[in-house]
């Protein structure tokens, strides 16, 4: 939204009840037909804004869009989120961000946050797709890391840790991580992450960092196959959520396990990351690029590679791969 757009609904917001147009006209130095203009313009991004002619303009409710000025009335970042993209609708949040990445300057877009409603081609690990429709969490942050380009895949780790951590304190609920990348509530996924490296030899250009979270949407709406395995915020709890102070939580988490990761503190990532996982002691199958196998997770090194201990008895350590619990 443009800024007075933004001005115009904080003040709706603190008169906490009716305020006329002249008011608001007097305190923003437009016209009042500027202000309806603004009003009309808000009415279409979702608020709910009463209005009469003998007191003025109301708001009943707040947008239910998950726009960047209701984001930050939440959010207390140093860096990540204080830029925001919001787009309605959009093929994939990490496309857009690459492009901004690529075309500008990326120390200086370090923390920036591209938000989407929906997106209607939205991408997994391998390329494969990522149901993304409206009422979910859809974004992709931009960042200039200073990590070693050996220990860049903790950023998706210390991105794992974040959304659990935000669905335990917001909601209370047991959310845990599955290797490599995915949270799951009881035995149903409920988020992903998907890193991408812009990197020559052990130059890291940028990264970016796209998380997708099952909130607000009925599962109905997905396929049966998708239903079997997939959960939302919203079906576990029974209500809908407010996603933009959950976002805000989920950014101030991130930012946080991302500076401890900038301090190379990995085993405080590393630990964190170990309690709330849901694969490791588990019996899994394991599948690669270039074979498959059975055995026990038993552990997980400071380069997020997984550690399994075949039925043979031997160690083997998987980099990259999809991972099953039996």
């Amino acid at each position: 939204m443009k800024e007075s757009l933004y001005r115009t609904i904080r003040l709706l917001e603190e008169a906490n009840g009716p305020v006329s147009g002249e008011a608001l006209a007097g305190q923003l130095g437009v016209t009042r037909s500027a202000v309806w203009k603004q009003i009309q313009e808000l009415r279409e991004q979702g608020y709910d804004i009463a209005s009469s002619q003998k007191e003025g303009y109301t708001l009943r409710h707040a947008s239910e869009r998950l726009l960047p000025y209701d984001i930050r009335k939440y959010l207390k970042t140093h860096a990540i989120g204080k830029r925001m993209h919001y787009l309605p609708t959009v093929p994939s949040t990490i496309d857009v961000a690459r492009r901004l990445a690529t075309e500008g300057y990326p120390p200086d877009l370090h923390g920036t946050v591209v938000i989407a409603e929906e997106q209607t081609g939205g991408v997994g690990r391998l390329g494969r797709a990522w149901v993304s429709p409206e009422g979910g969490i859809w974004i992709t942050i931009i960042l200039k890391p200073t990590v070693p380009i050996d220990h860049v895949f903790m950023i998706t780790m210390a991105g794992a840790v974040a959304i659990a951590r935000a669905i335990r304190r917001e909601f209370g609920l047991g959310a845990m991580i599955k290797w490599p990348n995915d949270i799951y509530i009881g035995d149903k996924k409920v988020a992903g992450l998907l890193l991408e490296l812009a990197a020559e030899a052990d130059t890291i250009h940028y990264c970016l960092l796209g998380i997708g979270v099952d909130v607000n949407f009925d599962p109905a709406v997905l396929s049966p196959n998708l239903q079997r395995t997939v959960t939302t915020i919203r079906a576990e709890l029974e209500h809908e959520v407010d996603r933009a102070r959950f976002l805000a939580r989920l950014l101030r988490e991130f930012e946080r396990h991302y500076e401890l990761l900038e301090a190379q503190e990995y085993d405080a990532i590393l630990r964190e990351w170990k309690s709330m996982s849901c694969t490791l002691e588990q019996h899994v199958r394991v599948n690669t690029l270039k074979k498959s196998f059975d055995g026990e997770a038993i552990d997980i090194d400071e380069f997020g590679a997984l550690i399994i201990r075949k039925e043979n008895g031997k160690i083997e350590r998987v980099i990259a791969g999809d991972c099953f619990h039996a």
